[in-house]
């Protein structure tokens, strides 16, 4: 019988025992067995922390970033082949898609962190900190990748979400991981982690993956790892107890079931949106994944004088809910994940029923369409109502794990707010209300028992994830019952992978650790002005100092009169008595602006625009005929995505310091400035070309492709003539939905393709000179006559078979890429 397998140590391998099956949740067939004796768990565990580690602390977080990004665009790509495996889970089409496309938008999310941390493998927290009276003492906090591997040990509901949505976080922090996805779906985390591997986008070792349940993963846990678990708050409580755990005192973050809890705001009565939201709502986290959610509303509170009218709106709701094979369109739920949960669900039930009366479905009766319900894993919805939860407990300690939910009263807010408090710690809650005054009251007293809390209104209804959607940015946990965990939460969810070590020392060697220019640091006096420097060349301390301006009476008046700016300060000198001005005093932003006057490079070079201004304060008043100068010191080097028809640049923080003439500290500010990357091709122009060809010769070979070198200069002298707009007889190939796209490809400095069929190629099929010089003339020419057509018409566009309609900004990087792309094919540029 086929096994499933685990990625550990390099390779795929299986279980040495027979292991146990794993069924299909819709017919009962049996899929494979899962069987993990015989790995040997220390050894996967080192090998994740030498592999894997070694190669993911060395990366910077943009490079983890844009690795993540890579994935989550490889893995969308294959999508389809994993929603046919997840149907066999019992999932619907909705289901998989939380789980699966839900799974991939977490690497998006997390790869969009990059932004907000520095290009360096480690980050650094806050602001510094003076230690000292005169400033040459200092603190810093930076945060270095756990040295360690991330061991997840995850539930079955959502096998791709469990594993993705953890897993993105630890390598964006530079940590491996291994995972543990539970054994009954284990098959669909396989084949994402098998589409994971093979794609070789990660480092090797990033990603271990063991398919099944492993009693002695924690017992060789050191104290870099980080643990975290997803499942029951049983299971939970044992593992975070093991002694391994305690011993080492290894980071344990657990995510629980938990019973939470979905309330109706009294103003929110038959009629009116909220009440028809809140039964919608209702419904869907009941049903979606059959109710295998540790998100899923568990217990419905509703005010007392509208109970019925909600378990009549629900019963209707849940009437429309059809059950059976989730790949038939007209299914609305699925089933759970084996005939052994549901037996698990159905004892929950029963417990509950002890208390509680069941007032919707039926445990032993149930329609299925496209399926047999004996062979799969079916069970009806079921709605409980409980008249008495302040007096009975059943509903508030026992969670069915399904599609089963729990009704109850309360008469005032307060009743509402204990009643979701009973359940001691939950993951979510969530309040329909109209009234703002009511929603705020269940926010400020509910949240100590929350890890999140939705307010669902007619105004957010329609754009809102919903009650149980967690999401990437926000932290998912929650106290109590819940685990006392918290995941994901954007930057907080990567610094649980992160060591924290506060670093002291001078400012001028605090500087050169952090990568971040820290004030009262030594200056690096730059050879020419920075805003000469391609964005690689500056670093973090490089400065100037600039000439001096004195301020006069007329300066002031005239930047009053051009902003508006009448305050008295500036124009009424007869109002100074009792105030902290002494004379006409300057604008604080006259002075930035008179700042960036003096340090303002005004030729045109790599600084391509301001854009921002942060952190600007104003120490002293600066009068008429006081004299300033300005530092412009760089502060910081942050990488910039860059989008649309732009060239590639990085944003650089300048820390400007205004400084009087006795060198005291006026003003401060941190200003930001977009500036362009250095060019990675050869430069090419008249002057160069001749000097790259005279290396050329006929025998000369490719170092791909099959073109000679005669056809070679054909073709690039077939594209500079298209380019003047002598041949224009073509249709723009590239498909209107996509040309916007690869037309702003043109303004990356990524190299073109080395393999690929250009749409014209049949047109330079047959050598038409008689030999490779005079190819080379014809080439010299071609590019003389590009020029001067438009230098003749320099607003004039012509249009390329790919690219689209171009002019000559544009056509000057389609000639650099493309004659680098073919001088580099036949080693001319080496």
């Amino acid at each position: 019988m086929k096994k499933i397998q685990h990625y550990v140590s390099g390779k795929w391998t299986e279980g040495k025992d027979k292991g146990h099956p794993v069924y299909d949740a819709i017919t009962g067939e049996l899929i494979a067995n899962v069987a993990t004796d015989g790995l040997d768990v220390p050894e996967i565990l080192q090998y994740g922390r030498t592999k894997g580690g070694e190669v993911l602390r060395k990366m910077t977080f943009q490079e983890r970033g844009n690795m993540l990004k890579k994935l989550a665009l490889h893995l969308t790509k294959k999508k389809d082949a994993f929603y046919e495996i997840s149907y066999r889970t019992g999932a619907t089409k909705v289901d998989s898609w939380i789980d699966i496309e839900g799974g991939f938008g977490n690497l998006f999310a997390n790869a969009s962190l990059r932004k907000l941390f520095p290009n360096q493998p480690y980050h650094v927290e806050g602001e510094p900190i003076d230690l000292s009276r005169g400033g040459r003492f200092m603190a810093h906090h930076i945060m270095v990748p756990k040295k360690g591997v991330a061991v997840h040990i995850n539930a079955f509901n959502f096998p791709v979400w469990g594993m993705l949505e953890k897993c993105a976080v630890n390598w964006m922090a530079g940590v491996p991981a291994v995972v543990l996805p539970a054994p009954s779906s284990s098959y669909l985390a396989e084949a994402v982690a098998r589409e994971i591997i093979n794609s070789g986008i990660l480092p090797e070792g990033a990603l271990q993956i063991i398919n099944g349940t492993v009693k002695t993963i924690l017992d060789t846990v050191e104290s870099q790892d980080v643990v975290t678990f997803t499942g029951s708050a049983s299971t939970g409580r044992l593992l975070k107890a093991h002694p391994r755990i305690i011993q080492e005192a290894v980071p344990f973050t657990m995510e629980a079931d938990s019973l939470n809890a979905a309330v109706l705001g009294e103003d929110a009565v038959p009629g009116t949106p909220e009440f028809d939201i809140f039964i919608k709502e209702v419904r869907k986290e009941m049903t979606v994944k059959c109710g295998q959610k540790c998100t899923a509303i568990r217990r419905i509170i509703v005010p007392e004088k509208l109970i019925e009218d909600v378990q009549i709106a629900l019963g209707q709701q849940l009437d429309k809910v059809t059950i059976g094979d989730p790949r038939l369109k007209e299914v609305r739920m699925g089933s759970l994940i084996s005939r052994e949960q549901v037996e698990e669900v159905r004892n929950s039930v029963k417990d509950i029923a002890k208390e509680a009366q069941i007032v919707y479905g039926n445990l032993d009766t149930i329609e299925t369409l496209g399926a047999d319900a004996k062979k799969g894993a079916f069970i009806s919805p079921i709605l409980l109502r409980e008249d008495k939860p302040f007096a009975n407990h059943a509903a508030h300690t026992r969670e069915a794990f399904g599609p089963v939910s729990t009704l109850m009263p309360y008469k005032t807010l307060e009743e509402a707010i204990t009643l979701a408090q009973m359940g001691k710690g939950s993951l979510v809650s969530s309040i329909m209300t109209y009234d703002n005054a009511i929603a705020k009251e269940y926010v400020v007293e509910a949240a100590s028992h929350h890890g999140r809390i939705l307010v669902l209104n007619r105004e957010n209804a329609k754009e809102s994830t919903g009650h149980g959607s967690p999401l990437p940015t926000l932290v998912h946990g929650g106290p109590g019952r819940a685990g006392g965990g918290e995941e994901m939460g954007g930057l907080r969810g990567v610094k649980h992978y992160l060591q924290r070590t506060a670093v002291q020392g001078s400012p001028t060697t605090l500087t050169e650790i952090t990568g971040i220019y820290q004030p009262k640091s030594a200056y690096k006096e730059a050879a020419q002005h920075p805003f000469k420097y391609h964005w690689e060349d500056i670093e973090p301390g490089m400065s100037l100092r600039t000439h001096m301006r004195t301020i006069t009476d007329a300066d002031i008046v005239n930047f009053a009169n051009l902003t508006w700016d009448h305050f008295y300060a500036h124009t009424d000198i007869t109002s100074l008595d009792g105030s902290i001005f002494e004379k006409r005093t300057a604008h604080g932003y006259f002075i930035l602006a008179a700042a960036a006057g003096l340090f303002v490079y005004p030729n045109k070079g790599p600084v391509a625009a301001n854009y921002g201004l942060e952190d600007c304060r104003f120490l002293r008043p600066i009068y008429h005929n006081d004299t300033v100068y300005v530092r412009l010191t760089c502060k910081q080097k942050i990488e910039r995505d860059v989008r649309g028809p732009e060239l590639p640049s990085g944003i650089v923080k300048w820390y400007v310091e205004v400084f009087d003439t006795e060198d005291e500290l006026v003003a401060i500010a941190t200003i930001l400035t977009m500036v362009q990357k250095k060019n990675p091709f050869a430069v090419i122009n008249k002057k160069s070309i001749p000097a790259y060809l005279k290396k050329l010769t006929e025998d000369a070979k490719p170092e791909w492709g099959s073109a000679s070198a005669q056809r070679m200069v054909e073709h690039l002298e077939f594209s500079l003539r298209i380019a003047s707009g002598e041949i224009q007889d073509f249709e723009i190939t590239t498909p209107e939905d996509i040309l916007e796209k690869v037309h702003d490809s043109l303004y990356n400095h990524r190299p073109m393709p080395k393999h690929y069929d250009f749409p014209l190629a049949d047109r330079t099929k047959n050598l038409i000179h008689p030999d490779l010089e005079t190819a080379k003339v014809k080439l010299l020419e071609a590019y003389d006559e590009f020029e001067a057509y438009f230098k003749e018409h320099p607003q004039a566009t012509t249009t390329h078979v790919v690219f689209g309609v171009l002019n000559k900004f544009e056509w000057d990087l389609v000639h650099t890429k493309h004659l680098n792309h073919h001088f580099s094919q036949f080693g001319l540029l080496e």
